[in-house]
């Protein structure tokens, strides 16, 4: 039997993964004026450059051992943990940057970025840990309600060790991830669009993939096997999630005041101009 505390956690990871993107974009969608574009491209460009383009470069570079264990982890570990921080920031963030060049003539607000932070963070969530934990619930009730006629007779001793020796809490961490990971994405979208339309802040850009790849360092340790506690990992992420936050609020702060200083020269063009007689 699987532990019913197991199960709720699933649960309640699953609901974040799925639910923390779409409560996002509803909750913000009036305030900002968000729009479903800049979304889908979040979605698309995240698959585009961190799925395909990204695998293509791990298959030339992540080589397979015989036991299927990745070369590069076990010849060099630290060579590996570098190699998956700056992939995945030059990656991602080359792909914000790509999407945000296509968007900038119709799409160029704040909502732009927050829009496109929770399509790439939300299909992200989905895809790695929703649909996931969908499977391990599903199979987790099979199992305890002795239905496990559609299981392998071969895999299902492995999966009840693996899942009844797997602390209970340990499930709740990827909803805890996903939070994370989705203020990171949301913030770093801001950033990379700052980049993008305002003249001489391209300078962000290289920016937003250093604070991507530091985010990175502790998860890629962890599959490096250089940490080993999940909630380690956790734990040492929150601060340069803390710093991709702070680096979005002065780039807010920064578009809101170049904004202001616009519309008080147009304004002021606007008074200094004649406007001919009144009829």
């Amino acid at each position: 039997m699987i532990p019913n505390l197991s199960i709720f956690f699933m649960i309640v990871t699953a609901v974040i993964s799925i639910g923390l993107p779409v409560f996002a974009f509803v909750y913000w969608r009036k305030k900002f004026n968000l729009k479903v574009v800049p979304m889908l491209f979040g979605l698309m460009f995240f698959l585009l450059f961190a799925y395909i383009l990204q695998s293509i470069m791990h298959g030339f570079v992540l080589e397979r051992n015989d036991d299927g264990s990745v070369k590069l982890i076990t010849e060099s570990p630290w060579l590996y943990v570098i190699y998956a921080i700056l992939s995945a920031g030059i990656f991602e963030e080359t792909g914000r940057f790509a999407a945000f060049k296509l968007l900038k003539k119709k799409h160029n607000d704040l909502g732009t970025g927050l829009s496109y932070g929770i399509g790439h963070g939300g299909i992200e969530s989905l895809w790695l840990v929703g649909l996931v934990m969908i499977g391990n619930i599903t199979v987790c009730l099979m199992i305890n309600s002795g239905d496990t006629a559609a299981l392998s007779d071969a895999n299902l001793p492995a999966i009840i060790e693996v899942m009844q020796g797997t602390a209970s809490i340990t499930f709740l961490a990827g909803g805890i991830e996903r939070i994370i990971a989705m203020t990171v994405h949301i913030s770093l979208s801001i950033v990379v669009l700052c980049a993008v339309i305002r003249p001489g802040m391209l300078w962000l850009y290289p920016l937003a993939i250093v604070l991507h790849a530091v985010v990175n360092i502790a998860p890629a340790m962890m599959q490096a096997g250089f940490i080993k506690n999940i909630w380690i990992v956790e734990a040492v992420i929150l601060l340069p999630t803390a710093l991709c936050v702070y680096a979005a609020i002065k780039v807010c702060n920064y578009m809101t005041d170049q904004n202001a200083v616009l519309d008080d020269k147009q304004t002021a063009k606007s008074v200094s101009e004649p406007t001919g007689p009144t009829l």
